[in-house]
């Protein structure tokens, strides 16, 4: 299994904090509470190095990884019902300025494999597809569900994005259920991405 020597870069609230960078970008997007700190530790193979908190909505800002390879850059977490609507608009700005703003390589977008998409998971695969954005699709939380019904529970969260079974990945951060195939797709997008440098190719 592969290992990262990842470190913590910096955070950033805003575009003057936007980190630009010769390794690519990749980014972790997800709602609230899906479980994005401990998918980055899994990663890492490190407990702490992104912070995990019990309580959904504190990430509010854009926090950088160095992974050696790449970044990996952590977005704040989206459709937490009890924060106020100004800051989930201010959210909504962080994340369309970053979008905007960063050359991005890859993004790995969480949902949670126990409950359907929310409408909040739809728009954000829905802007992908339309910025033309390659992307990942991760299911967290696998191991709350018995065995059995990871792979046709996965199934069905893939179906209501639009997305076949073979376009999602099931992870557990707790036992590292699926860590192997999320880093092979990061390894592919990777090579991509320096095969379109070295060939000197504008994605635009």
């Amino acid at each position: 299994m592969k290992q990262y020597n990842a470190q913590f870069i910096k955070s950033a609230a805003d575009v003057s904090g936007f980190i630009t960078s010769d390794k690519p970008i990749i980014c972790v997007s997800g709602k609230s509470n899906v479980g994005k700190s401990s998918f980055i530790n899994m990663l890492a193979n490190r407990k702490k190095l992104a912070k995990t908190s019990g309580t959904p909505g504190r990430t509010r800002l854009v926090n950088y990884f160095d992974f050696g390879e790449f970044i990996l850059a952590d977005l704040p977490g989206y459709g937490y019902a009890e924060v106020s609507k100004v800051e989930k608009d201010r959210w909504a700005k962080t994340l369309e300025a970053f979008f905007d703003e960063t050359d991005i390589c890859h993004v790995i977008a969480l949902v949670d494999i126990r409950h359907d998409p929310t409408e909040d998971d739809k728009t954000m695969v829905r802007y992908l597809y339309a910025k033309r954005i390659p992307f990942t699709l991760v299911a967290t939380k696998a191991d709350k569900l018995a065995k059995t019904k990871v792979r046709p529970q996965a199934a069905a969260v893939a179906a209501k994005l639009g997305l076949s079974v073979g376009d999602i990945i099931a992870v557990s951060s707790e036992t590292g259920y699926g860590k192997d195939d999320v880093i092979n797709a990061i390894e592919k997008a990777v090579n991509v991405y320096d095969t379109m440098e070295d060939d000197g190719v504008d994605d635009e």
